[in-house]
């Protein structure tokens, strides 16, 4: 083997992996190597030339840190004016201000960090962030984008300590920092109004605390193990709490977490624990036994700090999270339709809040029925006809999801025309199992189901309103019945959830979401189901409640406890996600365009503004990304089959980086007078390569680069200088 090259070389050996890694490594440069690795403390690499002192290294922190904070608030008052999802998030803060419900398909944590950075800096709220492109004129919005601009800042030192931690090489270590300093998508998306600064925040802070806490193997529970790994715990909470794709980095530290508890149990360098000594006197001659038990003591230690410290503590601080959500959006709002009839009770300014009504339905009742189902509305019906050639021409029934008189239903008795309200006749509860019939208020017809087909879905029954003044026939009749109740009981207002089985044909009322043509005034198509199969879009709860011969009670009774509200919220989100599609003719991508950076996304400059921004990745750092990836499963397969065949590999192989494969080159190139120059001319090339490219004007308007509408002349110019701002042109 040639000898080492020196210079910008480490040295002639190779470094043993870290903790659980060392045998791997021992068996990766033979014995003579091995033996020397084994005497080194297994968590610090060994000293060598590529060692450098800590003011050198803080220097260089600093130096990143100051990039990372030049580039991110860099103009960042620009454009001032609503830019693509500040038009969401910026609204979202806004409600936190006013204490105002909202719905949204994520975890609260990032719009309320976003609404307390906006009234700690004098925003008031009163923005109405209605459309991108509009000017936000003398509203404070520069402290949300600041405080997301800091966040997203912060990423650059947190992967350079990341890697340094992981690799202890300083070029790594700056490659990282430069390739997010440089890349114009996380630059872009760090400058706005967006949750995405404060999920990637989160991310790479839990990265690097894993990573510090790993490094602190060899001293486990001291001060810092115990900090880095809490810290980590921390950073969970905040990343699942912002989005659900924080799921991603709380698997990377469960198998982390795993890993490290699977090579502890088959330490056998562990000591023993020194309260074993009485067992020592019972069992003196069974050794094994002994160090199994202290073995099992020591593992269940670090077991219980884990599940403390990243199960117990990300968990309490997630629902304390929701619990500051709900106590501080106490007020009626946009997001009131999307839950339950029971939650909208504890909403100020909602017509449940400290209403009384009575608590269990009874015959004569005037009461509206809302569907269980997210965002779908009251059971509903009109005046209007459905049209000929759409079922049979009688009454539309519908779904709506806003308060209106058309919405209240009487219960009766399917037997009797008798009015249940007279004095003279007595209360009768409706219970779980009875058969009966509901006629609409306002026009007095019957809901009625028949073997006609619904207006928009196939193999269901059209649902209308039939009958004069009550009167109509059987396809009239419905059997009620609660959710997982058992027959005669009664059901409540608000907490019973409910089905309509129709008892002519055996369908279930439902409403299939499908929004009716403007016939129907765009309403909510309501059908029978004839597939039995329990689902949201046929279970209903009884909202407001009208019947004089009953006592009233207040709502406060029936108002879910905490853990029924976060449970619900949760679902409600989840369906909210489920039910994310693209609108006709919205702009969409395909998977493979995202790692290729095929196509980028106008944040701003619908409008012919001034100031224009559009979202692109730097090609160099994403391409490059891809290389690396496609290298690293090349380079790891052929050091795989090198070891598995016990061939002994260079000591410059130390890990699959852009710097180990600059070392090798260098290594290949011993017998040369410049190949102790190849590695630091390597990396000064890649460093410079991202940050630098030349100066180039983009012809708008062909795809896949259709950026913006070009002015008069047709020509958008687009530069990026070490100072990178392509993500921003005028």
């Amino acid at each position: 083997m040639p000898p080492a090259v020196g210079g910008g070389l480490a040295g002639s050996e190779l470094r043993p992996r870290r903790g659980r890694c060392g045998s791997q490594a021992a068996r990766a440069v033979g014995p003579d190597v091995a033996t020397e690795a084994t005497t080194r403390s297994p968590k610090r690499p060994a000293p060598s030339s590529r060692r450098f002192e800590a003011p050198g290294r803080w220097a260089l922190l600093a130096l990143v840190t100051l990039m990372s904070f030049a580039t991110r608030f860099h103009r960042l008052d620009q454009p001032p004016h609503i830019c693509w999802d500040e038009t969401h998030f910026g609204k979202m803060g806004s409600y936190y201000i006013n204490r105002t419900f909202f719905f949204d398909v994520h975890p609260p944590l990032g719009k309320m960090l976003i609404g307390l950075a906006g009234h700690l800096t004098g925003y008031d709220g009163t923005f109405l962030f209605q459309k991108p492109g509009d000017e936000y004129e003398h509203h404070s919005y520069l402290g949300m984008r600041g405080f997301c601009a800091f966040l997203g800042a912060l990423l650059i030192p947190f992967a350079y300590l990341t890697v340094l931690e992981l690799s202890q090489s300083l070029p790594a270590a700056l490659l990282t920092a430069a390739l997010l300093t440089f890349d114009t998508g996380c630059l872009t998306l760090s400058q706005y109004i967006l949750l995405d600064p404060i999920l990637m925040f989160f991310i790479m802070a839990a990265m690097l605390s894993m990573v510090k806490y790993n490094s602190y193997a060899n001293r486990p529970f001291s001060a810092p193990w115990w900090l880095w790994l809490s810290l980590t715990g921390v950073n969970l909470a905040g990343a699942l709490g912002v989005k659900f794709v924080g799921l991603f980095i709380i698997l990377q530290v469960g198998w982390n977490t795993v890993s490290d508890l699977w090579h502890l149990f088959g330490d056998l360098s562990l000591s023993m624990i020194t309260h074993m000594s009485g067992i020592r006197q019972i069992m003196p001659h069974m050794p094994s036994t002994l160090h199994w038990l202290g073995l099992q003591v020591t593992v269940g230690k670090h077991l219980t700090a884990r599940i403390l410290c990243l199960i117990v503590l990300p968990l309490a601080l997630y629902t304390a999270t929701y619990a500051v959500h709900f106590m501080v959006l106490n007020k009626s709002g946009p997001g009131d339709g999307f839950f339950s009839s029971a939650f909208q009770a504890r909403l100020s300014g909602n017509n449940l809040h400290n209403a009384s009504i009575p608590e269990h339905l009874a015959y004569g009742s005037v009461i509206t029925v809302k569907s269980a189902r997210m965002a779908v509305g009251y059971l509903h019906s009109h005046g209007h006809l459905y049209p000929e050639g759409i079922g049979a021409r009688q009454q539309q029934v519908t779904t709506y999801l806003h308060k209106d008189y058309n919405n209240l239903w009487i219960i009766k008795k399917h037997n009797t025309n008798s009015d249940p309200l007279d004095p003279s006749l007595p209360v009768e509860f409706v219970k779980h199992g009875d058969v009966i019939r509901l006629e609409h208020k306002e026009t007095s017809r019957n809901l009625h189901s028949h073997y006609h087909e619904a207006p928009l879905t196939r193999k269901h029954y059209q649902v209308t309103g039939y009958g004069i003044n009550g009167t109509g026939d059987s396809n009239d009749f419905w059997r009620i019945e609660v959710v997982n109740r058992k027959f005669g009981n009664r059901i409540k207002v608000l907490r019973s959830r409910i089905r309509l089985i129709h008892l002519v044909t055996g369908c279930v009322l439902g409403s299939s979401g499908k929004v009716l043509p403007k016939w129907g005034w765009e309403q909510l198509e309501v059908t029978c189901t004839p597939y039995l199969k329990e689902t949201l879009n046929s279970i209903w709860n009884v909202e407001d409640h009208i019947n004089p011969k009953l006592p009233n009670i207040s709502l406060d009774v029936l108002q879910p406890s905490f853990p029924e509200i976060m449970l619900e919220a949760h679902m409600v989100m989840i369906r909210g996600n489920n039910g994310l599609k693209p609108k006709d003719n919205e702009f969409t991508s395909k998977p493979w365009h995202w790692p290729i950076n095929y196509q980028g996304l106008r944040f701003s400059g619908i409008n012919d503004t001034d100031f224009r921004v559009y979202l692109l990745g730097n090609p160099v750092v994403w391409w490059l990304n891809l290389l690396s990836i496609a290298l690293y499963l090349l380079s790891g397969s052929i050091f795989a089959v090198a070891l598995q065949r016990g061939a002994r590999l260079p000591a410059e192989v130390e890990g699959l980086l852009w710097d180990t494969l600059l070392r090798l080159c260098a290594w290949s190139l011993a017998s040369f007078s410049l190949a102790g120059h190849v590695h630091t001319l390597g990396i000064l090339s890649l460093l410079l390569g991202i940050a630098y490219r030349p100066p180039r004007r983009l012809k708008a308007l062909t795809p896949p680069w259709d950026v913006t509408k070009g002015r008069a002349d047709g020509i958008v110019t687009a530069v990026l200088p070490s100072f990178p701002q392509i993500s921003k042109y005028s």
